[in-house]
């Protein structure tokens, strides 16, 4: 323990291209996924010997199946990293890959580490079912299987009911507490689709995707280059009858690894290399569950707070896309941020939402776009289900 905090730096960040749910990543496991962003981002740092490594912490929010036993410590094992590296997985639903990088992060500038990879995985396409064990041995009776994919399940009857309704009546919800129209929603997904494509054509991800072995998934698989606000307008709502929520403005279910390798001044020296961006301050706040799509207002308020910045300062932002209802009932109550700085290089609609990677995606794409402009403050944020928000500004 020092007595100081130290600076903490983001050498660098990398990730899978996102598959789409049952696509081209379907076939590979979650340990297989994280195991190549970590060796694939170690690589990347040739002046770095691996043993240096201090721990590994990854995000995962599903664990109940490939990615049981541990899965940061099964990616270290895969990835042939000395057995001395140790590893530990973190679930915080939606968080989980923020929660590592922030996790990782305070180990550094407490003392306890000075040199740690932070990162996140799912696969949704292989989440498996789950069968509970009967009260009394021997059963007769019929046993239910719950899908692990996504959402509430096994949902303890202590629970209140209005707490526990579905991801998507919660979007409709704040639809109905923001007065958010389908024809804004659309317009939002059209946008995240164009962005997204427009920064792969023009390579801006070249720099931060990496392959998947034995894959061939050179992009994000979700892209729709040529929808159009009438396609997008042509599709029913999902989750109500009257809703304006739809398979279009909603993210989608996916597949996909990040990594971001994270040190001290001492470690820096050791990898040989300029960072991409400093980490500052982070904040996690909880709202009542239903709402959880606006979760991030208030984590995002104190963690630029805590930073001593303000969102008119903002270069850029990496607002989780659950839902366009979701993030457009946040940009509602940040009326100081100005939207162009807001996924300028697409969101979770186009690229893609799996849900242990994602906050460690937002923050990777953060770290390399200041990297890009060369100095500014970024902010990461998402909601979380089960009512939370957590954010993370980084500095250049």
């Amino acid at each position: 323990m020092t007595d100081r905090l130290r600076d903490v730096y983001v050498v660098d960040a990398v990730r899978t291209p996102i598959g789409k749910y049952g696509g081209a990543l379907a076939g590979v496991r979650p340990d297989d996924l994280a195991a190549g962003v970590l060796g694939a981002l170690v690589s990347r740092s040739p002046e770095l010997d691996p043993a240096r490594i201090d721990d590994v912490f990854f995000g995962d929010a599903n664990g109940a199946g490939e990615d049981n036993r541990d899965v940061a410590r099964m990616a270290v094992l895969l990835a042939g990293l000395p057995v001395t590296v140790p590893g530990t997985t973190v679930n915080r639903l939606c968080g989980s890959g923020m929660e590592a990088v922030i996790q990782a992060a305070r180990a550094i500038a407490v003392g306890d580490a000075s040199i740690a990879v932070a990162g996140g995985v799912e696969s949704m396409s292989r989440a498996p079912w789950v069968l509970q064990k009967p009260e009394r041995g021997y059963s007769a009776a019929h046993q239910q299987l719950h899908s692990t994919t996504l959402g509430w399940r096994m949902v303890n009857p202590r629970m209140p009911r209005e707490w526990t309704v579905g991801l998507g009546e919660g979007a409709e919800l704040l639809v109905d507490r923001y007065g958010i129209g389908r024809d804004e929603q659309d317009a939002f997904a059209l946008a995240s689709h164009r962005n997204a494509a427009r920064a792969w054509a023009d390579g801006l991800y070249d720099g931060e995707v990496v392959p998947v072995d034995g894959v061939d998934l050179t992009r994000d698989e979700c892209i729709r280059d040529t929808t159009s606000i009438e396609a997008l307008a042509t599709l029913k709502p999902v989750f109500r009858k009257d809703g304006t929520v739809t398979a279009g403005n909603s993210s989608p279910l996916n597949d996909g690894a990040a990594a971001l390798l994270l040190v001290d001044e001492d470690g820096l020296r050791a990898t040989g290399r300029e960072p991409l961006a400093r980490v500052g301050a982070s904040a996690v706040t909880g709202i009542e569950p239903q709402y959880f799509g606006a979760g991030p207002v208030e984590a995002a308020r104190r963690a630029l707070k805590k930073a001593g910045r303000e969102f008119g300062e903002l270069h850029t932002v990496e607002l989780n896309e659950a839902f366009a209802a979701q993030a457009l009932a946040c940009l509602r109550q940040w009326p100081d941020l100005d939207p162009a700085r807001v996924n300028p290089r697409g969101g979770a609609i186009a690229i893609g939402h799996p849900l242990g990677a994602s906050g460690a995606r937002l923050t990777g794409a953060v770290a390399h776009q200041l990297a890009a402009a060369g100095s500014g403050t970024g902010l990461a944020t998402l909601c979380i289900g089960v009512g939370q928000g957590l954010a993370l500004v980084l500095e250049r």
